[in-house]
C-alpha cells in the first residue's frame, strides 16, 4: 500500500510538471498563432492558415479544441478570443458543403459545440446543428453506415475514423430531442463493430461495402502498412470511439468492444516500451512511430476507466499514464519558440512525410493530461 501511494505521488508530481509546461508552451503558441488554423509545423513553426488555403480540411477543429481546453483549464481570455476567431473563420466551410465529409464531427465538436457547451452561444449551437445535419445526410440506410469521403469511387466506403465523429450525432439528439441522429449513430456503430473490428481487438481502417446490401466486399490497407495489418491510429479511433458510444448510450456492447480494442493496443504498445508504432503488424524495419495514436488511445483508456469497476480501473489508467509518460520523455518538444509539443507523428505508414508533429497529436495529449488532473472540458 505504501509503495502504491508513493507511485501515486510520483504520478501527480509528473502530471503537475507537464501541465505547467503545457501552460507555458500553449501561452506562447496562442500569442504567435492566434486564430490562424494550423496543421503541421514547418521548420518548427505554424506558418500557414488553413482557413485561407483549405477551410474544409478535416483537422481544422483541433487547434480550436486546444484553445477551448486551455480556456477551460486556465480561464485566460486570450484562448477564448482565439477560439472564437477560429470558429468564425470555419463558417466559410459551410458554403462548400460538397467538399465536407464524414469528419465534420472533428471540425465542429472541438469548435462550435465546445463553445456552446462552455458559453451557451446560440450561434455556436446553430453551427453544431448544421454540421450534424451534414453528417446525418451521409448515412446509407441500406448498408447502415455513414459514407466516408466523396467522389464516385467512394460510394460504399466506411472507415473506423468515423467512430470519433458520431458523438456529434449523439449531442444533436440530446439537444433537439430528435431520435434520428442517435439512431444513425447507433446503426453506424453497430456496422463498424461487425465489419471493421476483428475478433482479436485489431481492426480494419477501411471497409468497402456493397452500398445496396451493406455486405463487406473488401478491407484495404488504408493508412496502415497493408491489408490485414493494424494501423495504430485506427486502433485508437476505435478504442476511444466505442468508449464514447458507451458514454452516450450505456450499451454494454460498445464498452466491451472498446475494452477488446484497448487490450490489443496496450499489449502491442507494451512491446515497444509504450511508444506506439505506426502499424502494429508492419515489418520490424523501418521503425515508424505514431505519437498521435498514443495520445488518442490514452484519452480512450481514460474514458473506459470512468465506467469500469474500481478493481479494473488500474489497467486503463496506468496504461494511459505509461503511454503519455513515455511519449513525453521521448517525443515532446517543450521549446517555447517552437510550435507543437508531440513530435514523431505519422499521417500514414506509406506517406511521403517522415515523423513529424501533427496538430491532433497535441490536442489529444493535452486532453489526456487535463483529464488526469480533472481540468478538462468534455467536448465529445
Amino acid at each position: 500500500m505504501e509503495k502504491r501511494e508513493e507511485l501515486q505521488q510520483e504520478k501527480k508530481k509528473w502530471l503537475e510538471e507537464v501541465y505547467g509546461k503545457i501552460c507555458t508552451k500553449m501561452s506562447a503558441e496562442c500569442t504567435r498563432v492566434g486564430d490562424r488554423i494550423p496543421y503541421i509545423p514547418e521548420n518548427g513553426r505554424y506558418e500557414g492558415d488553413l482557413a485561407e488555403t483549405d477551410v474544409c480540411w478535416w483537422t481544422n477543429g483541433f487547434w480550436g479544441g486546444i484553445l477551448w481546453q486551455m480556456y477551460h483549464a486556465t480561464g485566460e481570455e486570450k484562448y477564448r478570443l482565439a477560439a472564437e476567431g477560429v470558429e468564425n473563420k470555419m463558417d466559410a466551410a459551410f458554403t462548400s458543403i460538397g467538399k465536407l465529409n464524414h469528419d465534420v464531427g472533428f471540425m465542429w465538436l472541438h469548435t462550435a459545440v465546445a463553445d456552446y457547451r462552455l458559453t451557451g452561444n446560440p450561434k455556436s449551437r446553430e453551427r453544431g446543428e448544421n454540421a450534424a445535419n451534414i453528417l446525418a445526410g451521409r448515412f446509407n440506410p441500406l448498408g447502415k453506415f455513414i459514407r466516408a469521403w466523396n467522389g464516385d469511387s467512394n460510394i460504399g466506403w466506411m472507415i473506423i475514423d468515423c467512430m470519433m465523429n458520431i458523438p456529434l450525432l449523439y449531442w444533436m439528439s440530446g439537444e433537439n430531442k430528435d431520435p434520428r441522429f442517435k439512431s444513425i449513430a447507433l446503426m453506424h456503430a453497430d456496422t463498424a463493430m461487425e465489419k471493421l473490428v476483428r475478433p482479436d481487438g485489431s481492426c480494419n481502417h477501411i471497409g468497402i461495402m456493397d452500398p445496396l446490401t451493406g455486405d463487406l466486399l473488401e478491407a484495404p490497407s488504408g493508412q496502415g502498412y497493408g491489408e490485414n495489418s493494424s494501423w495504430s491510429r485506427g486502433q485508437a479511433w476505435a478504442l476511444y470511439g466505442f468508449a464514447l458510444s458507451y458514454h452516450h448510450t450505456k450499451e454494454e456492447k460498445y464498452l466491451d468492444t472498446a475494452k477488446r480494442v484497448a487490450h490489443y493496443f496496450i499489449a502491442n504498445a507494451a512491446m515497444t516500451d509504450y511508444l506506439p508504432l505506426c502499424d502494429f503488424r508492419a515489418p520490424e524495419e523501418p521503425v515508424y512511430y505514431d505519437s498521435t495514436a498514443g495520445a488518442c488511445a490514452a484519452c480512450g483508456l481514460l474514458e473506459i476507466a470512468r465506467f469500469v469497476p474500481e478493481n479494473e480501473k488500474k489497467l486503463y489508467e496506468d496504461s494511459a499514464y505509461r503511454i503519455l509518460r513515455a511519449m513525453e520523455e521521448h517525443f515532446a518538444n517543450w521549446d517555447e519558440d517552437a510550435d507543437a509539443i508531440l513530435e514523431m507523428g505519422k499521417v500514414a505508414y506509406h506517406g511521403d512525410a517522415g515523423q513529424e508533429a501533427i496538430i491532433y497529436g497535441d490536442y489529444f495529449f493535452i486532453e489526456a493530461i487535463l483529464r488526469m488532473l480533472d481540468k478538462d472540458c468534455f467536448i465529445w
